[in-house]
């Protein structure tokens, strides 16, 4: 039995979206604590505690943010408080603050919530819409605070929170504190923002004490234990195999690279993502310097290529450039509306270039971001290859604006690197998209080019496993002489029995375009068999394309208009949908 003592809540509600996942430790170490009871599936206890403080404050949350387990959620805390004392209390005069952490896509808010912390208030997507409309209630006993997370290479940069802190205070909310925009690197700078704000909520010394129980053997680890390896701290491993996977015919350039990890703890499960701390093409370093009058600087080189993004043009860059050397060009570009056409397929280099100006070393790093990581689902089964992690990286070029272009992590394994180079790795852990508990269980798997990668984990797993479910498979790609990825391994698994099937899409070797979504409808009906059987269904790739048209094509499928969309939103419910969209 553990046991936690925790106040009234002060703190009403926090929500995260994916910021959850990828701020966690941070915010565990700014004195946010997760814990999930084994005992009721899907329920996740948050205490928020100052670092060195005496109390804490309950939050709860369910794994889909649904007003229903959100219902159910409050029934079970209720039960377990202390006797004749309830955890929540129903009075507006409890919903003392809103403590909103946002993460910031170039989309709505639905795709993107993965998990709420929930108390008092409604979840986050329902919360969000109800905030924006006509109807939404006067929060005059509401204090609230904004951290806004985004990356500033969008356009819509921090948009979420913006309107979300912007309507609270219309509503009548009471500002504790100023709300924060932060880039990617945002980890050091939210965990002060957390620290402070938490310290400016903190409830009154004399707050009433609710004693909440939860039940999970003491020997148990807990499912969130901190990776060992992160973004701040990598492993350096060595690559032991780079290999091109496409024909020599194909118009694709499609890596697949072996990662050594050695006798390190690193470790990952399918569907989880490992990130690349990548470096720079000193090429592209070189003709940065040399278009900001830094030319033949070579001290500047190493830290342009370990350290700063020297690729992302983006509105507050161009901002900073334009106070930096007194421009009136560069600050209307930075503030009219011609910047999303003018950065469409420019980089940092085009801007010094098209507007000359003579640098110092302090002046353009100053200008600069931090590199940011990269993010590729694993793909392989740390049982079946021990002490490996593979990896599935389609190199990017394109040309534009008189340069030629080059995805900076892509090409750093397809042009820069080699077998027995290392490369600096670690894990990202993706909860939401797992296989599942039991291996009787059928699955389906949907993904386009490199969005195969999870399904190769996810299979060498089941074989590792011995697990006896049906699987099938839907890829796409352009042509099947040329682009068909991993092959030989599939027919391998057919002819196991590990996949029950596969169904291809190549798009290029008919008149007609034919993707993973014409096939999900020509098999409607097996498919929607398979689903009814127990089937849980995985969707990973390009979001704006192929995931969008594979929802429409899973709701077309499941039923007609509303009763289809309310079917497929029972299955992610149910943790039988995922998708790794990017």
């Amino acid at each position: 039995m553990t046991e936690r003592t925790l106040v009234p809540p002060r703190l009403v509600t926090i929500t995260l979206s994916h910021f959850c996942e990828k701020a966690r430790w941070g915010l565990e170490r700014a004195g946010v604590a997760f814990q999930e009871d084994r005992h009721a599936p899907g329920l996740h206890a948050l205490a928020v505690r100052r670092r060195g403080g005496r109390h804490a404050t309950p939050l709860l949350a369910t794994a889909d943010g649904s007003i229903e387990g959100s219902s159910q959620i409050l029934q079970w805390a209720d039960a377990r408080a202390a006797p004749g004392r309830e955890l929540y209390p129903h009075d507006p005069a409890a919903r003392a603050a809103v403590l909103s952490l946002e993460q910031e896509f170039d989309d709505d808010l639905g795709p993107h919530v993965r998990r709420v912390i929930y108390y008092g208030l409604l979840p986050q997507r329902a919360l969000a819409m109800r905030l924006m409309t006509d109807g939404a209630p006067r929060l005059e006993d509401m204090r609230f605070a904004v951290l806004a997370l985004g990356d500033t290479a969008y356009a819509q940069f921090c948009a979420t929170g913006k309107a979300i802190d912007a309507r609270l205070e219309a509503l009548g909310a009471k500002r504790a504190a100023n709300r924060v925009d932060l880039d990617l690197d945002f980890a050091k700078a939210a965990q002060a923002w957390t620290d402070a704000t938490l310290d400016t909520l903190k409830p009154p010394e004399d707050s009433r004490v609710v004693h909440v129980t939860f039940k999970a053997p003491a020997h148990d680890e807990p499912d969130d234990a901190e990776p060992a390896f992160t973004a701040e701290h990598p492993l350096e491993a060595e690559i032991s195999a780079l290999v091109n996977l496409n024909g020599t015919g194909s118009t694709r350039e499609t890596w697949h690279v072996e990662l050594g990890l050695g006798d390190s703890a690193f470790s990952y499960e399918p569907g989880d993502a490992i990130g690349l701390n990548p470096l720079n093409d000193p090429e592209l370093a070189a003709s940065l310097l040399d278009a900001a009058g830094l030319a033949g600087n070579a001290a500047l080189i190493k830290p342009l290529v370990e350290k700063y993004d020297i690729t992302t043009l983006t509105r507050p860059v161009v901002a900073a450039f334009a106070k930096l050397t007194g421009r009136a060009d560069l600050a209307a570009l930075a503030e009219g509306d011609d910047f999303t056409r003018y950065a469409s397929d420019r980089q940092l280099a085009d801007l010094f270039a098209e507007h000359p100006e003579k640098l110092t070393p302090e002046q353009l790093t100053g200008l600069l971001r931090p590199l940011p990581g990269r993010l590729y689902s694993v793909a392989s089964s740390l049982k079946a290859h021990p002490g490996e992690a593979h990896l599935l990286i389609g190199a990017v070029r394109w040309h534009s604006h008189g340069r030629d272009r080059k995805g900076v992590a892509s090409t750093f394994f397809a042009d820069r690197r080699k077998a027995g180079q290392t490369a600096r790795i670690y894990v990202k852990p993706n909860r939401h998209f797992r296989l599942p508990t039991d291996g009787a269980k059928p699955i389906i798997m949907v993904g386009a080019g490199t969005g195969i990668a999870p399904y190769r984990g996810f299979i060498e797993e089941r074989v590792e496993m011995g697990a006896s479910g049906k699987s099938w498979l839907f890829f796409g790609e352009r042509n099947y002489t040329n682009d068909f990825l991993y092959q030989l391994e599939w027919q391998d698994h057919l002819a196991g029995k590990a996949l029950t099937r596969i169904d291809g899409a190549f798009s290029r070797d008919q008149p007609e375009k034919i993707y993973v979504q014409h096939r999900l409808w020509e098999r409607r009906d097996e498919l929607k068999g398979w689903i009814d059987d127990g089937a849980h269904v995985y969707v990973c790739g390009d979001e704006k394309g192929m995931a969008k048209d594979v929802d429409a094509t899973l709701v077309r499928i499941l039923g007609d208009g509303e009763t289809g969309a309310a079917k497929l939103a029972e299955l992610r419910k149910a943790g039988r949908y995922q998708r790794d969209v990017y």
